[in-house]
C-alpha cells in the first residue's frame, strides 16, 4: 500500500518461525535417539541419526553423549561405538566432543569430583579403543592422576588402565609396563587405605591375564573397519574452545540452502537414490510394468544383486537403484526372504537388509509384517533349514526393533493352535531374541503394560490348561523367567480351585 512503512524483518518472520520450530524438533529428536541407544539398537539408532542435520545439531549430539554417558556409565562403550560411527563420517563431530570431554575431566580433577572424574575419563577410555582418539592422551590422563597420587586418583587411574588396558598393552607394551611399576610403587609405599590396595591388586591381576575379560571393543560394537576410521590427536593441555554456542539456536540466513545441502550429503551417506532425477536414466535397472515377464525378471535382477554383494551395504545400495512399480516392494521383500531360506545356515546379512528397508519406508515395514504372518501359516510346510533360517530372521528385525512386535499377535502359544513345526520355529525365534537382546530385555519388552494385548496370546490367562502349555513351552527352552507372572497368576487361580476339591472330598466323606 502507497505511502505505508512495512518494516524489513517482517519479510522474514515466517521463515524464522520455520527454522525456530526446525531446531526444537532437531533438539528434540537428537535427545531422545542418543536416550534410547543400546548395544541391541545402535545400528537403528545411527541410521535414524543420519535422518537429523547433524550438521547443524553437532553441538546438541555432543551435549547430550556426554549428558547420557555420565547418566548411565554402564552403556560407556555403546556411546564410544556411537560417536565412532559417526565420526567415521562426520570427523568435526567426534573432534568437538572430544574437546568438551577434556574439558570435563579437567574440571573433574580440579575440583577433586571422583563420581564425574570415574565417569568421564571411563568414555575417554573407550573413544581410545574405538581408535577415535590417539592413545598419547590416555597416558597423560595417567601421568597426571598418578603424578601426586592420592586414595581417590589411584582408584580412578585404575579403573581407566583397566577400561583401555588391553589397547595400550597392544600399541605402548613397553609404557604399560612402566605405568604398572608405578602402581606397585604406591602399593609397596603402603600410604593406600585397604579398599585401594585391593583395586590396585585386583588390577594387577587382571594385567597378567592379558586383561582376559576386558577386551578393547566388544564384538558387536566393533562396526568400523580399520580403514575407515578417523583418529583425532589432542592433549589434555591444549588451549580448547567447547563451541557452546552451537547447542542454542540462532538464525541462519542461509537455512534452506544448508538443510538442502545435508538432504543431498545424507543421500549419498546412505546410498539413497536421488528421486530429483527419477526422469534421468542412470545405472538403475528399470521395471516397467508388473507382467507375469516382468515379474520373473525383477526376481532375478534382486536374486542376482543380492548374490553378487559381498556385504549388505553393498547389497542394499544396488537394490536401492532397482526402479520398482508401486506394488512391486512385496516382491523384494520376498527374494530377501527366500534367498535367506536357501541358505545352508542363516547369515546376517539378511537381517541387516530387511532392517535397513524397514526403516527405509513404512511400506516395506508393512510388507515384512504381512511376510511374518504368511511364513507362520506354512511353517509346517518348511523344511528344517528354511525354517530355521526364517526364524533367524525374523529374530533378527524384531531384536532391532526394525520390525514391530506386533506381528507377534499372530502366534497363538496353546496345545491346540501349534504344531511340532510351529514349536520348533518359536522355539529358535524366542531363543535368538534371548541372545541378541539378553534375558532382562526381553522379559522387560514381553511384561511392557502397553504390549500387553500383543502377546495375549503368547501368555494366555483364558483357562489353566493353556496357560500350563505356555509355561512348559518357555521351561523348555531355558527361557522359564519369562513365564514368572504368568506362574504367578496360575498359582492364584489353582488355590481356590484346590481348595474347593479338598472340601467336596470332605463332604463325600462325611456323607
Amino acid at each position: 500500500m502507497e505511502g505505508v512503512y512495512v518494516p524489513a524483518f517482517r519479510r522474514s518472520e515466517k521463515t524464522i518461525d520455520v527454522e525456530r520450530d526446525s531446531w526444537d524438533e532437531l533438539k528434540r529428536r537428537i535427545n531422545a535417539l542418543v536416550n534410547k541407544v543400546s548395544a541391541h539398537n545402535l545400528n537403528h539408532v545411527v541410521l535414524e541419526l543420519f535422518q537429523e542435520n547433524l550438521i547443524r545439531g553437532r553441538g546438541l549430539l555432543c551435549r547430550y553423549c556426554l549428558k547420557s554417558q555420565i547418566a548411565s556409565p554402564n552403556l560407556t562403550d555403546v556411546f564410544a561405538a556411537l560417536i565412532s560411527i559417526i565420526n567415521s563420517k562426520f570427523s568435526l563431530i567426534g573432534d568437538l566432543l572430544l574437546r568438551r570431554l577434556v574439558l570435563q575431566i579437567r574440571k573433574a580433577y580440579d575440583r577433586n569430583d571422583k563420581t564425574l572424574l570415574l565417569s568421564v575419563v571411563k568414555f575417554l577410555a573407550h573413544l581410545v579403543n574405538q581408535r577415535v582418539v590417539t592413545e598419547s592422551i590416555a597416558l597423560e590422563v595417567i601421568e597426571m592422576l598418578l603424578g601426586e597420587p592420592t586414595e581417590e586418583s589411584v582408584e580412578v587411574a585404575g579403573v581407566f588402565v583397566r577400561e583401555c588396558g588391553a589397547l595400550l598393552l597392544e600399541l605402548s607394551p613397553r609404557v604399560l609396563s612402566l605405568v604398572f611399576d608405578v602402581f606397585r610403587r604406591i602399593v609397596q609405599e603402603g600410604d593406600l587405605e585397604f579398599r585401594s590396595r585391593c583395586l590396585v591388586e585386583s588390577l594387577m591381576a587382571v594385567r597378567r591375564s592379558n586383561f582376559e575379560g576386558y577386551p578393547t571393543v566388544r564384538e558387536e560394537l566393533d562396526l568400523v573397519d580399520l580403514d575407515e576410521k578417523v583418529t583425532h590427536v589432542i592433549s589434555l593441555f591444549d588451549e580448547i574452545d567447547p563451541e557452546t554456542s552451537l547447542d542454542v539456536y540462532k538464525a541462519d540466513p542461509e537455512f534452506h540452502q544448508n538443510e538442502k545441502k545435508y538432504e543431498k550429503l545424507k543421500k549419498n551417506l546412505l546410498g539413497e537414490e536421488d528421486t530429483e532425477d527419477d526422469d534421468v536414466e542412470d545405472e538403475g535397472t528399470v521395471i516397467h510394468d508388473q507382467t507375469e515377464t516382468d515379474l520373473v525378471t525383477l526376481r532375478r535382477t534382486i536374486y542376482q544383486t543380492i548374490m553378487s554383494s559381498l556385504n549388505f551395504e553393498e547389497a542394499g545400495h544396488k537394490l536401492l537403484k532397482i526402479r520398482l512399480e508401486p506394488g512391486q516392494e512385496m516382491e523384494l521383500c520376498v527374494m530377501i526372504l527366500e534367498c535367506c531360506g536357501e541358505e545352508k545356515t542363516y547369515r546376517s546379512l539378511y537381517g541387516h537388509l530387511a532392517h535397513r528397508f524397514c526403516l527405509r519406508s513404512k511400506i516395506y515395514r508393512e510388507c515384512f509384517e504381512n511376510l511374518f504372518v504368511q511364513q507362520y501359516a506354512i511353517v509346517h510346510r518348511l523344511e528344517t533349514n528354511k525354517l530355521n533360517n526364517v526364524a533367524m530372521f525374523f529374530a533378527h528385525v524384531l531384536a532391532s526393533d526394525a520390525l514391530p512386535w506386533r506381528v507377534l499377535a499372530n502366534v497363538s502359544l496353546t496345545e491346540e493352535d501349534t504344531t511340532s513345526s510351529s514349536r520348533i520355529f518359536l522355539k529358535i525365534l524366542f531363543q535368538e531374541l534371548c541372545e541378541q537382546m539378553g534375558l532382562r530385555d526381553l522379559n522387560e519388552k514381553f511384561q511392557d503394560p502397553t504390549m500387553e494385548e500383543t502377546f495375549e496370546s503368547i501368555f494366555p490367562k483364558d483357562h489353566p490348561k493353556n496357560m500350563r502349555f505356555s509355561i512348559n513351552f518357555f521351561t523348555s527352552i531355558g527361557l522359564r523367567d519369562v513365564t514368572e507372572k504368568l506362574r504367578q497368576l496360575l498359582s492364584k487361580r489353582q488355590n481356590p480351585e484346590l481348595k474347593d476339591e479338598r472340601e467336596k472330598k470332605l463332604n463325600r466323606r462325611r456323607g
